[in-house]
């Protein structure tokens, strides 16, 4: 696909525009953008399997442009004209499309326990439980534990089988190490190894054993211990013979803020008035369906520890926070939040409100006066703030949003801890690309109407 995507495009551009050797362009042209992706490792699995691959196909094409033009010039043509920059872009949309298309096919694989990688870990018992725990929560990875080399005499609590121990000291002969991981990855038929380093698993250790490894025809992955950390922000780098790696500070301030701001206020004020209509009509309904006033106000804590106050729809009834301490024992979520499947409070329009989040819309005016942004972590009430611990208490470091990461997750059928997690990953990882992913995330999860309630 991209030797064609490339060379058709480039040859009916250059024959239209009368350009000599219309063939030997076209034939440049095709052999350099597979050369460029093989020089890229676009073409590996790892790649192809990680959404971020798209930012390599444009890398890669603005490359194939720039060399083009260099031949031109080395071959003593004029500059590049206009049809032929212009038919290039088939190979970009058609690669691009491609990588997609084989993310998607080995997500969905992933899912059916198919196209996996069998990953035999080696570190000390609690770190061998972490990494257990941590691939367990998500399916769009292609790595499945097999077995452990624990470092040690500890527990492995996560039921992950035990093929053989290190031990804590080093073993006199730099192959004891490799022997009994290859021994293990032997039995297991494991492709890959895990490697943690630690207390007992000092760098040389891990360096001597990745040397036997790699001669026996084994993968060797390190874990650096670091989690939910966009792989856009982190950059390898060495000095004075030290593997480094940098990671790169969260977008919290400067140019990207600015435009998230302008962007989310621009979109409120573009969506209320074109809701207006709808909005006049789900108050007139919240009136007419009980007792009270359409709209209802309620103290949210923001960005920074600021109080602001909150708009909603109402959907349920008038003396709904008085009630509120008779319920508590039916409290479904496991955190600080309170959430009922069938909160007696709830009015019938308040639950088909609920069902599609339009009670949330008010939020928009929110938005609009910058209290909270489009996307963000769901803003908490004053009472479940001072809960917060150290942890909790970072996800008030951004402003609130009236979609999120939680929304289109599950919503009230998570766990605080999962909704803590997803609010820290956006915290730590956001960026504009990101929030228009949610976005449009948020559409197919409200229509849905999973843990909505």
């Amino acid at each position: 696909m991209d030797l064609l995507s490339a060379a058709l495009p480039v040859a009916a551009a250059i024959v239209k525009v009368h350009e000599p050797h219309p063939l030997r362009l076209a034939a440049a042209a095709a052999l350099l953008w597979p050369l460029i992706g093989v020089m890229s490792k676009r073409y590996t699995s790892l790649d192809w399997g990680d959404k971020g691959g798209l930012r390599a196909v444009v890398r890669d094409w603005l490359v194939l442009v720039g060399a083009l033009a260099t031949l031109r010039v080395v071959c003593g043509l004029d500059s590049v004209p206009a049809e032929a920059f212009t038919a290039l872009i088939p190979a970009l949309i058609l690669t691009g499309l491609s990588q997609k298309l084989i993310h998607r096919h080995l997500l969905a694989a992933r899912r059916q326990a198919r196209a996996l990688r069998h990953v035999l870990v080696v570190g000390e018992p609690p770190t061998v439980d972490a990494v257990v725990e941590q691939l367990a929560q998500r399916t769009d990875h292609e790595y499945v534990i097999v077995g452990s080399c624990p470092v040690g005499e500890g527990e492995v609590r996560s039921g992950v089988p035990v093929c053989v121990r290190l031990p804590c000291e080093e073993p006199e002969t730099p192959e004891a190490d490799a022997t009994a991981v290859l021994g293990a990855a032997d039995e297991l038929a494991a492709d890959l190894v895990f490697v943690a380093p630690g207390r007992y698993l000092s760098g040389e250790r891990v360096r001597r054993l990745s040397w036997m490894l790699h001669d026996r025809g084994r993968s060797l992955m390190v874990l650096p211990g670091i989690v939910d950390v966009a792989r856009r922000r982190v950059q390898l780098t060495s000095a004075a013979g030290l593997t480094l790696l940098h990671i790169a500070p969260p977008l919290q301030r400067g140019v990207h803020t600015l435009a998230k701001s302008v962007v989310d206020r621009v979109c409120a004020l573009v969506l209320i008035l074109l809701l207006s209509p709808l909005l006049l009509t789900l108050a007139l309904a919240v009136r007419l369906g009980s007792p009270g006033p359409a709209l209802y106000r309620q103290t949210r804590v923001g960005w920074n520890m600021t109080p602001f106050a909150m708009w909603k729809f109402r959907t349920m009834v008038v003396d709904a926070d008085r009630l509120k301490g008779g319920l508590e024992a039916q409290n479904e979520n496991d955190g600080h939040m309170f959430k009922m499947r069938q909160d007696p409070r709830v009015t019938p329009v308040g639950r088909v409100l609920r069902r599609f989040s339009l009670d949330e819309l008010p939020q928009l005016f929110n938005i609009l006066f910058g209290h909270m942004s489009l996307v963000g972590p769901r803003p908490p009430v004053p009472e479940e703030v001072v809960k917060y611990n150290g942890t909790e208490m970072r996800r008030l470091s951004v402003k609130p949003g009236l979609t999120g990461l939680w929304q289109v997750s599950g919503r009230s059928d998570l766990s605080w801890r999962e909704t803590v997690a997803l609010d820290l990953r956006y915290v730590d990882n956001w960026s504009l690309a990101g929030d228009m992913n949610v976005m449009v995330r948020t559409v197919r999860a409200v229509l849905d109407g999973q843990g909505a309630y």
